[in-house]
């Protein structure tokens, strides 16, 4: 009655362990095994899909537990349209790899990009699952699906999907919509997937069982709940306790593979999880956007979000701290959406529409006008290339693409991707590359040919361990110089907010100068600065003089231990705590009460200390401002007037100018691989190319100049 989801586990070696555990619990009948990122993740850390694949889906096929795999219709498994006949042979791949279910999804609900996913699935011997792509909004009612419903069913689906991808669809009427499902075709199976996001997947759960759902979509701790699905556990007990007939769990069996689990998240996949994805969070209903991206999403939100701040200093504008970053951006995929024709919110379309939030903020705060960097798969969306949106498109949007001299499409989406097989084809026998048993290796080429080119020239291996080299020696450098919690785990939504006194500020001020010194050149680490360890400080208590408004007050001081401090100021003691530091950082207890402080260079040799939006300029007489390490440092005032600047972080995906050319305003010099999309860097004047500054496959960072430009 259950499915588990694979997508989570990718390695070869990992699966081999983990999909004996799972058969033995005894609890699934399904299990997801592919598809959606799974092949590109793969790619992507050097590995062959197709080999995973195959072991994946081999002990379950073994055991009679029907495997899943999740695809896109017209999007196949990747992020934009795939042709025809790459479509048409991934089902083939797919079954001769021992995939049994097709669920396919079209992300904006047209009925025409399922069409061949029915047709091909069980041409290919396939069951043929079309899924509903569930969102919440004035259009998306029991009618508006049940029309899909009656399209997909003519079309031959044998089963038909909840795909509640974000988890805000409605419980109550889910359950109508199940339903209507079940009263109508009777004959038809329906299976419910949602996720726990925003909190409602479990009373959603209940009510689409009552409704006469057939199967339920559950995952396992440690990936279970947060932006995943419940667990099966609690599903378990709630519909025994409803009077469901369901199949017990082997709890040894759920333990072992737990562990599994568990050892595969700190040896190397907890590397790329952000701690946000383990909560659940009520503001996903605002957005409504899907579980499944969360990780990405933050991985986005950190990577522009030095750029944005930077922007908004320039401009005199207060700065976002990364929960304030977050509901903006929640806000303005909110205030987008509509605008967008009310795409449903699941892969890609989510993408699109929150790159298009997400990049509106960035240029919002650099004095850009709303919209004004969208790549083109959003564009082949708005256009209608993708499908038909379920809503009109906002009024600006349809002039911003006139003034693009951009057309709309009416036709059938699928019939503006001509086949491409036989010039995949060519190329792998030109560089004698096998094709792959049942051409499964031309299909990969084909579908992720980027990704493909580097799994196949080493490069992905590379950039793959490179990474994870990376992480884990900055785990261990956190580990060892400053042990406290990592920065992406902190929440400072509960700390004091009130405005401060010069004591408060002063404490803040020692904590971090006791505590850090100048990043080295050689590493950029963080190095923790032992006062007690230098000259003339080699006891725990001493006397430091503090300047602030020109004048020097005395400050006593004892360490108690570790990152422990009494510090006598102004004839009062404060007992604090130092609770995380980083670069400019300071997350620290006073008493009772948590505060965060920036650390930045202030005027005249000065440091600045903010907290709660006050400032302070203070300095120790010990201590030469060169010798701290503070915010803003290394922060170049790059002119946009003669370079070309990126506004994200990403990876140099193509560079369209050489030096010496000419460029017009608007045309684009350069396209960086970010947030799943090929996003285009325009130039905002017509200008002459002086030097590129970057490479191929070189990473940039938010505020990185291009090229430079007369």
């Amino acid at each position: 009655m259950w499915q588990s989801s694979g997508k989570y586990v990718p390695r070869v070696d990992q699966l081999k362990k983990i999909a004996p555990v799972i058969i033995d619990m005894g609890c699934f009948a399904r299990i997801e095994t592919n598809g959606g990122a799974f092949e590109q993740v793969n790619l992507l850390y050097g590995e062959n899909p197709n080999n995973a694949v195959r072991e994946w889906t081999k002990p379950f096929n073994e055991a009679g537990i029907q495997t899943h795999m999740l695809e896109r219709a017209l999007n196949g498994i990747r992020m934009f349209p795939v042709p025809a006949d790459v479509r048409r042979l991934m089902y083939k791949v797919k079954k001769a790899q021992g995939t049994n279910i097709a669920r396919s999804f079209c992300g904006l609900n047209d009925a025409r990009n399922l069409e061949l996913s029915v047709k091909y699935a069980k041409e290919a011997g396939m069951i043929s699952q079309a899924a509903l792509s569930i969102t919440h909004s004035e259009l998306h009612t029991v009618d508006y699906y049940m029309h899909l419903v009656d399209k997909v069913v003519e079309f031959g689906t044998d089963e038909i999907c909840l795909k509640d991808m974000a988890g805000i669809g409605r419980p109550v009427t889910l359950g109508k919509l199940v339903k209507a499902i079940k009263d109508k075709y009777p004959q038809i199976v329906v299976q419910y997937h949602g996720h726990s996001g925003p909190g409602f997947a479990v009373a959603s759960t209940l009510e689409v069982a009552k409704a006469g759902a057939d199967y339920i979509d559950v995952a396992m701790e440690p990936l279970s709940w947060g932006m995943v699905h419940p667990d099966v556990i609690t599903i378990r007990e709630m519909l025994y306790d409803a009077g469901f007939d369901v199949p017990e769990i082997n709890m040894k069996a759920y333990m072992e593979a737990r562990a599994l689990t568990q050892s595969f998240i700190d040896n190397f996949l907890g590397y790329f999880i952000n701690p946000k994805n383990r909560f659940l969070s009520s503001l996903m209903i605002q957005s409504g956007l899907p579980g499944g991206m969360m990780g990405s999403l933050m991985a986005d939100l950190k990577g522009v979000h030095d750029g944005i701040n930077y922007s908004l200093k320039a401009s005199n504008q207060k700065e976002f701290s990364d929960d304030e970053l977050l509901v903006k951006l929640f806000e303005e995929v909110a205030f987008v959406w509509p605008k967008l024709g009310y795409p449903p919110l699941v892969t890609p379309f989510s993408q699109y529409v929150k790159n298009v939030a997400l990049l509106n903020i960035v240029q919002l705060a650099k004095g850009e006008k709303r919209y004004s960097m969208m790549d083109d798969n959003t564009w082949n969306m708005i256009l209608g290339k993708a499908g038909k949106l379920p809503g009109p498109l906002a009024p600006e949007i349809i002039e911003l693409a006139k003034e693009q001299s951009r057309e709309f499409y009416t036709g059938i989406p699928q019939d503006a991707y001509p086949d491409v097989l036989n010039k995949y084809r060519k190329e792998m026998k030109e560089k004698y590359w096998d094709l792959g048993e049942n051409n499964e290796e031309l299909f990969e080429f084909a579908m992720h040919e980027t990704q493909y080119r580097d799994y196949k020239s080493g490069l992905a291996k590379k950039r793959f361990e490179d990474e994870v080299k990376k992480l884990k020696s900055q785990k261990s450098i956190t580990k060892a110089s400053v042990t406290m919690k990592e920065k992406q785990t902190l929440d400072r939504s509960s700390y004091n907010k009130d405005k401060v006194d010069v004591p408060i500020a002063i404490t803040a001020f020692l904590l971090y100068t006791l505590n850090t010194k100048l990043i080295s050149e050689e590493d950029k680490t963080p190095k923790e600065h032992n006062i007690w360890e230098t000259i003339g400080y080699w006891r725990n208590q001493t006397t430091l003089n503090i300047s602030f408004n020109d004048k020097e007050y005395p400050v006593n001081i004892n360490k108690l231990r570790d990152k422990e401090y009494i510090f006598e100021i102004f004839e009062n003691l404060f007992n604090s705590k130092l609770e995380y530091i980083d670069k400019g950082e300071l997350d620290f207890t006073v008493d009772d009460n948590t505060y965060f402080a920036s650390i930045s260079k202030g005027e005249e040799g000065k440091t600045k200390v903010s907290i709660n939006e006050s400032d302070f300029l203070l300095s120790r007489d010990d201590l030469l401002d060169s010798e701290l390490a503070v915010s803003g440092e290394e922060e170049l005032s790059v002119d946009e007037e003669t370079n070309i600047i990126s506004p994200i972080p990403g990876r140099i995906f193509k560079i369209n100018v050489k030096q010496g050319d000419k460029i017009k305003k608007g045309e684009i010099a350069i396209v960086i691989d970010a947030m799943k999309m090929e996003n285009n860097i325009v130039s905002k004047k017509d200008a002459v190319v002086k030097k590129i500054l970057v490479s191929l496959h070189d990473m940039v960072e938010a505020g990185s100049p291009l090229i430079e430009i007369e």
